[in-house]
């Protein structure tokens, strides 16, 4: 298990899966649940922004498959667990923060 802050970047819902291109895998796992693209780490600061930016640091995103329905831009407390496929996590338990 791994617990995370994350900033929501994009949301797949059960009902658009056939818009998007999903591996197989992520398809099965993700069967009547939210896909949720997420920056690892939250929302950085506009300082933390700058330093990434200079230290040419790269936004770590993860992609977390969740029971409910997040937006864009939330902000949330996530702890899952990995799955077979690198960078998808699968939620136990998230909140907002």
């Amino acid at each position: 298990m791994e617990t995370f802050s994350a900033e929501v970047m994009h949301v797949v819902g059960p009902d658009e899966r056939d818009d998007h291109d999903l591996t197989p895998y992520l398809e099965r796992i993700s069967e009547g649940r939210y896909v949720l693209v997420v920056r690892k780490g939250g929302s950085p600061s506009w300082l933390d922004r700058v330093v990434a930016f200079l230290r040419r640091d790269s936004i770590e995103a993860v992609t977390v498959v969740a029971d409910d329905a997040y937006e864009e831009g939330d902000e949330l407390h996530v702890t899952a667990t990995k799955t077979e496929m690198a960078g998808v996590f699968d939620a136990t338990e998230i909140r907002e923060a």
